[in-house]
């Protein structure tokens, strides 16, 4: 699993402490300034936006852009 083109996590923050989500959200955003593909669900409005740069919601079993 070293350098994967495509992260998938399924709420990768949930049930961390503020540290631990500060020390992952970091993580992230260094991945994201290597250009890495990450795919994260997650119902955190926070994480979405501070971590996303294409957001789809559910809405009515269809996947919807919102950003």
């Amino acid at each position: 699993m070293e350098d994967p083109d495509i992260l998938v996590l399924d709420e990768p923050m949930n049930g961390l402490d503020k540290e631990g989500v500060a020390d992952i959200r970091k993580i992230f955003l260094q991945l994201k300034e290597q250009k890495k593909t990450m795919l994260i669900a997650s119902h955190n409005a926070d994480d979405i936006e501070i971590l996303c740069d294409h957001v789809w919601e559910m809405e009515k079993g269809t996947a919807v852009n919102l950003k």
